[in-house]
């Protein structure tokens, strides 16, 4: 098979500094038989000679986004051609991807090169493979994925010209591409409406519970870890109408945005109604706030309650006035929501460790907690159900999945589907 013939790649990269890898990857795509989209990414003049045509050139890509790209180099603000070159070149990939000339996408780069082309790989669908070699992929990699399937991959060495290495690492990369490709359909098909259910380690019961429960009633649910990330992602979902309901027993990230730990989804959590998403809202583990390794928690909670969860994950017990604030929090959150929702609280435990004879057990945290919530969502006509059960009871997961179950049927009747 010929490049031509084959599936398209767009390969993003600052020809200004990259040419020579980018031409590297063009010709090993070209050799699995795909065919390569060689988009630069750059503004500012090469110190040697390119080598490299772009199929997009760098003009192309600044003007998808209202810029000249001879503006911003002459401007020399590295910044602002970083973020200019992002916005033209996610528009440039959206246009490729609608013309049918992008099936995958692999990026080079350091961390400039990088955020201009996760910025870009980040609006591409779930499943449209999409690959970025960086010297940013063993870092903090948050900013780059968010919440897209992007793949990162290590650079190793710099990418700063060709060698052994990272010659290798490239390739390696084209393989995975060109795998992804020609990776049969998956067999996996939904069952039915997808619903989300947000998940902890110490709520991982009732959630399983839960879970084979709408799975019986022919619902497909998509499980999101609460980990910061995982709150984004289930919220972005809600506001793109790709769910037809949220069992949110799992708030727990609202607890590290109020206090400060490193799992925070941040002020979007809990805020999205969609096109009316209905939602059943729990407080499991709002009982903790997250930090890693036992000393990496702040001086500032010196005396706090903490426990080790596991040797890369310390867990501190919210206060009772901690816990007063998160329920005014999470009921005005809930209270705000323009879509069917109800609150359904445990009375015996928010979590695996706040259940009687637990490390967290702290009555007087969760009464107060129960009673902001309660304050918070008096006479918003939000449905309240209080269970004397910890969360992780069976009979809590059953009763959240029927009041789930009752909202998205009533959504559904009104809406005609």
């Amino acid at each position: 098979m010929s490049g031509r013939d084959g599936r398209a790649v767009a390969v993003l990269g600052t020809l200004d500094t990259k040419a020579a890898e980018c031409g590297y990857v063009r010709d090993r795509l070209l050799h699995a038989g795909l065919r390569p989209v060689v988009v630069d990414c750059g503004v500012f003049e090469p110190d040697a000679p390119v080598g490299v045509i772009p199929d997009v050139p760098r003009t192309e890509v600044g003007r998808a986004a209202g810029h000249d790209t001879a503006v911003l180099a002459r401007a020399g603000d590295r910044g602002a051609a970083v973020t200019a070159m992002a916005e033209g070149a996610r528009a440039t990939v959206l246009r490729l991807r609608a013309e049918g000339r992008l099936d995958a996408a692999l990026a080079v780069g350091g961390t400039g090169g990088t955020s201009i082309a996760a910025h870009a790989l980040r609006a591409l669908p779930l499943g449209v493979p999409k690959v970025a070699v960086s010297t940013a992929a063993s870092g903090d990699t948050r900013p780059y994925v968010a919440e897209s399937d992007l793949v990162l991959m290590p650079s190793v060495v710099d990418v700063a010209g060709l060698n052994s290495v990272s010659a290798r690492i490239l390739a390696n990369a084209c393989g995975a591409v060109a795998g992804m490709l020609a990776a049969p359909p998956p067999e996996h098909r939904a069952a039915g409406p997808a619903v989300a259910a947000s998940m902890f380690g110490v709520t991982t019961p009732a959630v399983t519970r839960a879970r084979r429960l709408l799975e019986e009633r022919g619902r497909e649910v998509l499980v999101f870890h609460m980990t910061g990330i995982g709150g984004r992602t289930l919220e972005s979902l809600v506001g793109q109408g790709a769910l037809r309901g949220v069992l949110d027993l799992t708030t727990t990230e609202l607890a590290d945005e109020l206090v400060g730990g490193v799992m925070s989804a941040g002020p979007t959590r809990l805020t999205c109604g969609g096109t009316g998403t209905p939602r059943v809202v729990s407080v499991g583990a709002l009982d903790m706030v997250n930090f890693g390794a036992s000393d990496t928690v702040p001086e500032r909670f010196g005396g706090r309650l903490l426990h080790v969860h596991n040797p890369a994950v310390t867990l501190m017990r919210t206060s009772p006035e901690e816990c007063a604030e998160l329920g005014a929090r999470l009921a005005a959150r809930v209270a705000a929501l323009e879509a069917p929702t109800a609150v359904v609280l445990p009375l015996r435990g928010t979590s695996a460790l706040s259940v009687d004879g637990g490390p967290f057990h702290d009555p007087v945290a969760d009464a107060e907690l129960f009673a902001a919530v309660r304050a918070g969502l008096e006479g918003t006509g939000v449905r309240l159900i209080e269970l004397d059960k910890e969360i992780n009871d069976p009979k809590f997961a059953e009763a959240a999945v029927g009041l789930l179950d009752e909202l998205m049927r009533a959504s559904a009747h009104t809406k005609g589907d």
